[in-house]
């Protein structure tokens, strides 16, 4: 779905249906890009997403595919190229997070966050360097967890310190370029997925961690990707840790 109306730069949001995917397309789409709306099997909600981004003047289309599968990746990346003429920022929030004691983690979920996780933070970012045109960025996303060492997060946090050493590499493997490569890792964010299973006391807990004392917010998530996609060209290979300060 695309209106006419022209656009300046193009980005690729994966998990876009997501509470913090959808709050990032939609800041993108306020700061002026054609956004493409990337979903794993919520088709209907990333055509919905798209429909009010082009009701609000801009230009969007909705995009399916697997990341951890190369081909519809591929066709994917292929559909973006041709809806907007290019693409110059891809932010990759498709992830998934299943939590459990390293002594009791069943490996088939292990399996399962490593393959969205890592092989899909592959593909996507393989993608975007052969594709990302001059002045353009790539933003992979990453987690806290990885220096805060909460129990139970030892699998979600071996998978994402997997997609720091591949976004750290990347920004190297792209010199002369002109396109930054930069993680973001965010701390507690009260989107849906995070609230599930928790209960008050949990939560009171979380809140009180950062010195800001309160939950991030998509919002807050989504105005730093909108920096790193935009005005921030001297920042590149770094792990940007968006948490209020508790770490």
């Amino acid at each position: 779905m695309t209106s006419n109306a022209p656009a300046t730069r193009v980005a690729l949001v994966t998990g876009a249906t997501g509470g913090m995917g959808t709050a990032i397309t939609n800041r993108l789409a306020a700061d002026g890009m054609a956004v493409a709306i990337h979903y794993g099997g919520g088709r209907t909600r990333a055509e919905e997403l798209a429909a009010k981004v082009v009701a609000n003047g801009g230009r969007a289309e909705a995009v399916g595919g697997d990341v951890a599968d190369l081909e519809q990746m591929t066709a994917a990346f292929d559909q973006v190229e041709q809806a907007f003429g290019g693409l110059d920022v891809v932010v990759n929030t498709a992830g998934i997070m299943v939590l459990a004691p390293l002594q009791s983690l069943d490996l088939a979920d292990l399996d399962r966050m490593h393959r969205t996780n890592i092989r899909g933070t592959f593909i996507i970012s393989q993608q975007a360097a052969r594709r990302v045109r001059p002045g353009g960025a790539i933003i992979n996303f990453s987690t806290s967890v990885s220096k805060l060492q909460f129990p139970a997060y030892s699998g979600y946090a071996a998978s994402k310190g997997a997609v720091n050493a591949m976004t750290l590499i990347l920004a190297r493997e792209m010199r002369g370029r002109d396109i930054t490569v930069n993680a973001i890792a965010p701390g507690p964010v009260g989107t849906p997925l995070f609230f599930e299973g928790k209960d008050e006391a949990t939560l009171d807990e979380f809140r009180k961690a950062p010195p800001l004392e309160r939950l991030g917010t998509p919002a807050d998530i989504a105005e730093l990707v909108s920096f790193l996609a935009g005005p921030a060209r001297w920042i590149n290979g770094q792990i940007l840790y968006a948490n209020g300060g508790i770490i």
